[in-house]
């Protein structure tokens, strides 16, 4: 369902400063969700830097949803390889966040097909997303579109002790 007004496209270099944003904004949401994903003082600059190069990549996808001037929507993915299993080529969402106002609007289902239909176009087998166990608003939000857990990652924050 396209929103009037609304484009998703690839993320422009007059794009990355406000997609960094958003990217922000996730990050602490995750942090959130769980300490252990606690941000960095330059978080801003660092999501700038991931942005910038992550469009000049080989490999790697990152679009925009705008409505006009303004970033409402953000999607990183990369293209991986699957060494041991098969299909061996899976693209992996990474970051992906909507402005909470523009949410329930079938906007992140037409940012998340036109990225699967760009990460198959470049080789991907399957579609994945990779977000913090404990961020329910993103599990709710894949389980719904048919994804299943597949990886579980289990974190101790003072690993010395027993």
């Amino acid at each position: 369902m396209k929103l009037e007004g609304v484009s998703i496209e690839d993320a422009r270099v007059e794009d990355i400063d406000q997609a960094a944003d958003l990217i922000v904004r996730m990050k602490g949401l995750n942090g959130e969700f769980d300490p252990l994903f606690k941000v960095v003082e330059d978080v801003k600059e660092r999501a700038t830097k991931y942005l910038s190069e992550s469009r000049e990549k080989e490999g790697h996808l990152v679009l925009v949803a705008r409505r006009g001037a303004k970033v409402i929507g953000v999607l990183r993915a990369e293209l991986m390889v699957r060494l041991f299993y098969e299909p061996s080529r899976e693209g992996v969402i990474t970051d992906f966040y909507v402005l909470p106002e523009w949410r329930r609007r079938a906007l992140g289902d037409d940012m998340l097909q036109l990225a699967s239909d760009r990460l198959r176009k470049m080789g991907a087998e399957m579609i994945v997303a990779d977000f913090p166990s404990r961020n329910e608003i993103a599990s709710k939000f894949y389980t719904k579109r048919g994804f299943r857990a597949l990886v579980d990652t289990f974190a101790k924050e003072d690993w010395h002790e027993r």
